[in-house]
């Protein structure tokens, strides 16, 4: 199997605290809303969905769930979305393996970690496949 695409989708309560948050702060733009069922997408290839549980199907547990959005200008972004009301929970910092992130929480409590590529310190440079992107 080869798939073409693959996004994932959230199970929650939280449906229209998703749209608001991912469109007011990510600039998402939604292309499919029967009410119970999102589907947001950021720019090429890159989607999010939500559905409310169907059938007595459980909520996701999202502790311990990351999203990795990687962004041109982390400092940029950090500044913006601060200035949309967002705390964020970690403040932006670089990182040895390369990169520059910080963190933010969504509605379901799931970790948004928004960063830009940076050179890796040599010790994290032979860890990569291919080439560095930096």
């Amino acid at each position: 199997m080869r798939p073409t695409a693959a996004s994932p989708c959230i199970t929650t309560p939280h449906i229209a605290a998703c749209r608001t948050f991912y469109r007011k702060h990510f600039g998402a733009r939604l292309v499919f809303d029967c009410g119970w069922f999102i589907s947001l997408e950021f720019g090429d290839g890159i989607s999010l969905q939500f559905m409310e549980p169907q059938g007595g199907q459980p909520a996701c547990k999202t502790e311990g769930l990351t999203y990795n959005f990687r962004v041109p200008d982390v400092d940029e972004d950090f500044r913006h979305l601060v200035n949309t009301g967002l705390t964020p929970d970690i403040q932006p910092e670089d990182h040895p393996w390369g990169d520059r992130g910080f963190s933010v929480q969504d509605p379901n409590g799931i970790t948004l970690y928004i960063y830009s590529d940076r050179e890796p310190a040599p010790e994290f440079k032979s860890a990569f496949i291919g080439e560095i992107a930096a």
